[in-house]
């Protein structure tokens, strides 16, 4: 039976031991769980737990948990920056643009791409949040993961808003262009010739109440801080400031933990001294080794982008394993446990098992329809409301008919008669009868009949 599992309490004696599910290659590993899953429910009669929030089917054998919306996909904290009431102007337009254009930084959140973009109220709410944002990433796929560094490539003034295109934006060269064509007659040739490459750059929306206020470049970069930090910072830093905080402690520690992306594991111990795959049934797996005796080796399993084992052997001392959840909460959206009663439904597939002493067999099949019951139900003569037939009686074959005798039938087709010997000839006279025919004495020699 395949159920929801939910992440349990940490036992005391056991470190830190934890798992982030974070959507850093968003697109392929939802593909991998989703096929996963399904191939493991199909594979023999269970139960199916389906999210009802995000679509993800889970499986017992697996051990996989129902995700909710990874915590980089929630709603933001409203910044707190002072505004003038003053409109913008034409030097201050300037002045922004020459600080702001290509200037670095590192993203906070996942930005996806697609030509609407993300529209970040000043001092306000993110739009869109929560399951939307991550839908969004889904369907347009993702410009930068957090902790990657992005640049702003240009930007745009409307009169409520100030609009960010990153790393090239998400919009083709000559975009309304494409879609014309001059020629005359039968003959038409596209305006815009040539194939570009498509674009994979991401947009940001500053939107302002009533009109764009005078501020300065320090001010934007403040508004855009929970999307973009533009301090100076390492690359590890950058990643590290997008996760909870005991995850990054976990992290900048050297820790690896059950549940980690491969990312994490790359920023937490770096590359591995040694790799393998193998087979644990039907479960592909990696297992990156980090270390060497008489130090410390770490085996860390990978299943897809996912840590599902750690191992910790020292010498003369009992390996530790470890392959319990413990940071799927934290990468939550409010950081709880999921209520299940919420958002899962049971869907039962296969040949579903009755207990024979608490369940009622389930009724054969009808053509009746719901509701239609029968005339005569059972053997007894007593109508039967559920429409079923009584106890079904052994099959009988009919019983073989008696091969027909010659001249049984004399009106119909006459029977088969044996071929005639050659010495003799049938009288037609009567009808089935036959005369003897005599021999006939052969004439003597010379007579010049022919022999």
């Amino acid at each position: 039976m395949i159920r929801l599992i939910l992440p349990e309490e940490r036992s005391q004696s056991q470190p830190v031991v934890a798992n982030a599910c974070g959507v850093n290659n968003l697109g392929r590993t939802v593909a991998a769980c989703l096929i996963a899953a399904v191939s493991l429910a199909l594979a023999a009669p269970a139960q199916i737990t389906v999210n009802s929030k995000t679509g993800v089917v889970t499986n017992d054998s697996t051990g996989h948990a129902v995700y909710t919306v990874d915590r980089r996909y929630q709603q933001i904290t409203p910044t707190k920056v002072p505004l003038t009431k003053t409109e913008l102007d034409a030097k201050t337009r300037l002045e922004l643009i020459r600080v702001m254009q290509a200037e670095q930084g590192f993203a906070m959140r996942p930005l996806p791409r697609g030509h609407k973009g993300l529209t970040l109220e000043a001092n306000g709410k993110l739009e869109p949040a929560g399951e939307d944002y991550l839908a969004m990433a889904t369907a347009e796929g993702l410009t930068a993961k957090p902790g990657d560094r992005v640049v702003i490539t240009d930007i745009k003034f409307d009169r409520t808003k100030i609009i960010f295109d990153l790393n090239g934006g998400p919009d083709p060269k000559h975009r309304f262009l494409r879609h014309v064509q001059l020629g005359t007659g039968p003959v038409m040739s596209p305006v815009v010739q040539g194939d570009d490459q498509e674009p994979v750059g991401a947009r940001i929306s500053l939107a302002f109440e009533k009109h764009v206020p005078e501020i300065t470049g320090k001010d934007v970069k403040a508004l855009l801080a929970p999307l973009i930090s533009f301090d100076v910072k390492t690359p590890i830093q950058a990643f590290t400031d997008t996760l909870p905080a005991k995850l990054k402690d976990a992290i900048m520690n050297h820790h690896v933990l059950v549940g980690m992306s491969t990312d994490m594991v790359l920023f937490a111990k770096g590359q591995p001294d040694n790799k393998s795959r193998e087979m644990d049934g039907q479960m592909p797996f990696e297992e990156w080794i980090y270390g060497k005796p008489p130090k410390e080796v770490d085996f860390v399993r990978i299943n897809g982008n996912r840590v599902i084992r750690v191992e910790v052997a020292k010498m003369g001392e009992t390996p530790v394993v470890f392959t319990k959840d413990e940071v799927e909460g934290l990468m939550r959206t409010d950081g709880t446990p999921l209520d299940p009663a919420e958002t899962q439904r049971v869907a039962k597939v296969g040949d579903v098992q009755h207990d024979p002493d608490k369940e009622a067999p389930s009724a054969p099949p009808s053509l009746r329809k719901p509701g239609e019951t029968g005339p005569i139900g059972n053997t007894n003569g007593d109508p039967d409301p559920t429409g079923r037939t009584g106890v079904m009686k052994p099959v009988q074959f009919p019983k073989p008919k008696p091969d027909a005798q010659p001249g049984a039938n004399p009106d119909g087709e006459p029977d088969a008669q044996p071929p005639a010997s050659p010495t003799t000839a049938p009288d037609t006279s009567q009808p089935g009868t036959a005369k003897p025919q005599v021999p006939q004495p052969s004439p003597p020699a010379g007579s010049g009949q022919p022999n």
